[in-house]
């Protein structure tokens, strides 16, 4: 199976439409998407993302696009933002553009009323339809009691107008993801190129418009809706509606907090899809195995490419990589992944894995680098492309970001794992580590 797909249009009236597939069916399955965060083609360079989406063309036909006004979609002016009737229209054209005679339709947050609506209009083309963390109104009313004022309204649509394209909500919207300065730029850059802040804005304001409540009793294909029931933007009560008033849906929430739902724990929220879709439970995978996972990655990047230039900084970090490959093939780890500043290594030993990220770092010095690293061992699995996956790896990347300039971190998994090796460590305390359950005791690596 391709890792990225081509690129390519389906036109509806004078509107081009960005799409990809991906996989093979049946069944087919579109993702409509949850507003103007979205650009089909740099979305693969977020590794959470792409193991979403493969995992999803795993067992569909999985078709992504991007919304009018969107990403590689042709663009709108900035206030005149697609009406839920486009929105239906433009579902309509993907699937004839792509042969679907049928499909499972995702709606993705604000993606859920649009899919909504057209499951309800074109009954005969959708199989199944799955909700994540949707809503049918969001205003409230002295019918709808539940629903946000216009301050709030106000409020989002202002905080996304002035800090647009800069990552600054993050903490507010993927509170797992607030101190990974990868995701920080990449969530930024995605913003900035998929939409203006004023077509953005206008977007959001529109979510506050929507009233999708009378075509709740006509939803009658299978339907799975799902929560977070910790998010910021969309109170859980919301999505609890559309549960109550779609007859014979199924109904799951999670008690996460981030708002995109391939950010934090997603295995859980694939596993259902999956389950929903095929009628059968995700086996546990027999590629699953114990493994050490080394993260390092620069203190202070932002800072340091301000002060001495994005070429300048970029070949800096290339250097940086190529270092790391010289003592991955002397401590006989493998590159996972590099993003950014920093890189996912992978050893079958715990003391090498710390061998490795001291000579790392000693020799980042020479580059006038200062690199902090987290190592961390458990189970984990393969994923697809090479990658690996599961909570161990999102432990070692939390314990990384504990660790400050130069230092290098360890679990205490770790700490048990090499006891009698001549590797002395002193304890850090006990830590939450976000996003990964239970309190943690962290050891530093003293020279």
């Amino acid at each position: 199976m391709k890792t990225q797909p081509d690129t390519r249009y389906a036109r509806n009236g004078s509107i081009h439409l960005a799409y990809q597939m991906l996989g093979s069916g049946p069944p087919n399955l579109l993702v409509v998407q949850s507003g103007p965060n979205s650009h089909v083609d740099y979305m693969w360079t977020e590794p959470s993302l792409a193991r979403f989406l493969r995992r999803l063309a795993s067992f569909t036909r999985l078709i992504m696009y991007d919304n009018r006004g969107v990403g590689l979609s042709d663009p709108v002016p900035g206030t005149a933002v697609p009406t839920v009737d486009d929105q239906v229209d433009d579902i309509r054209a993907v699937l004839d553009e792509t042969g679907c005679d049928s499909t499972v339709l995702v709606g993705h947050l604000a993606g859920c009323a649009p899919a909504l609506v057209f499951a309800a209009a074109h009954p005969e083309r959708v199989d199944s339809l799955v909700l994540l963390g949707g809503y049918a109104r969001l205003r409230g009313g002295d019918d709808y009691p539940d629903g946000v004022d216009q301050a709030y309204t106000d409020l989002i649509a202002d905080v996304i107008l002035t800090q647009w394209g800069t990552g600054a909500d993050l903490d507010f919207t993927h509170p797992s993801k607030a101190g990974d300065d990868n995701f920080r730029r990449w969530y930024a850059q995605i913003q900035r190129m998929s939409a203006s802040p004023a077509t953005a804005a206008a977007m959001a304001r529109q979510w506050f418009e929507i009233d999708v409540r009378s075509v709740l009793p006509t939803i009658t294909m299978p339907t799975l809706i799902m929560a977070r029931t910790q998010n910021n933007i969309y109170p859980v009560q919301h999505t609890r509606y559309l549960a109550a008033h779609i007859a014979g849906a199924k109904y799951i929430e999670f008690p996460d907090a981030d708002l995109l739902y391939f950010v934090g724990d997603a295995d859980p929220v694939l596993d259902a899809i999956e389950e929903f879709v095929t009628g059968m439970r995700p086996l546990p995978s027999p590629g699953r195995f114990l493994g050490t996972v080394l993260f390092v990655d620069v203190a202070g990047s932002t800072q340091l490419a301000a002060r001495i230039g994005d070429s300048r900084f970029r070949d800096l970090i290339e250097d940086f990589h190529e270092l790391i490959r010289r003592q991955l093939d002397r401590y006989q780890g493998r590159l996972v992944d590099t993003a950014g500043d920093g890189a996912l290594t992978l050893f079958d030993s715990p003391a090498r894995a710390i061998g490795c990220a001291e000579a790392v770092r000693d020799a980042a010095r020479a580059l006038g680098l200062q690199v902090r690293a987290g190592v961390h061992a458990g189970e984990m699995e393969h994923g697809p492309g090479g990658d690996v996956r599961g909570i161990a790896v999102h432990t070692g990347a939390r314990v990384a970001a504990l660790a400050g300039p130069g230092e290098v971190l360890v679990s205490r998994t770790i700490r048990d794992l090499v006891a009698g090796a001549p590797i002395r460590l002193g304890s850090r305390g006990i830590h939450e580590l976000k996003g990964v359950p239970g309190s943690w005791e962290v050891f530093a690596v003293l020279d």
